[in-house]
């Protein structure tokens, strides 16, 4: 299974360098692994996040495309949807199926059609539109939906702090 896995992510590394999403800088750590892969995510203009740039990394399992990879951001963040060890909480990440918990349809979660530039779009769309009813950090969630300028505020900071590293 990983022999496929990897001519998937090979595969998909080349779209990547060949037609590259604004915004998204991605690829393989380095070229001996393709099941770990770094990327670079500026904030969508209009949103808090707007000039920050995101480092963040990916985990592909052996059997990738059927199962999601694990997704991290190593910049620091203050978002509903990303948990303080940076860890992403978005619907495309997770396993197929339906939801154990009844709150996703199957559809919105991992399929094998789904891509690396497809998980980065919506991770930058989830940066515009965060989930507020799925929050994976609290105090972030409850901010957003009850002191959107304090939430701004501290957002901000991180942006500036994402640009001095």
């Amino acid at each position: 299974m990983a022999g496929s896995a990897l001519k998937r992510l090979m595969a998909e590394y080349k779209q990547l360098t060949v037609n590259p999403p604004e915004g998204i800088i991605a690829g393989p750590v380095n070229e001996e692994n393709f099941f770990e892969w770094e990327a670079l995510i500026t904030g969508p203009e209009g949103t808090c996040f707007e000039g920050g740039v995101f480092q963040t990394e990916l985990k592909f399992p052996t059997d990738y495309p059927l199962n999601p990879p694990k997704m991290r951001f190593k910049t620091e963040m203050f978002h509903p949807n990303i948990y303080a060890d940076g860890r992403v909480c978005i619907s495309i990440l997770h396993a197929p199926g339906d939801d154990p918990m009844g709150y996703e349809s199957s559809a919105e979660r991992w399929s094998p059609v789904q891509s690396v530039e497809k998980i980065l779009l919506s991770v930058i769309s989830m940066l515009a539109e965060p989930n507020d009813e799925s929050g994976a950090n609290v105090d972030a969630s409850k901010m957003w939906r009850d002191d959107r300028e304090k939430f701004y505020r501290i957002a901000g900071e991180l942006v500036r702090k994402s640009l001095s590293l």
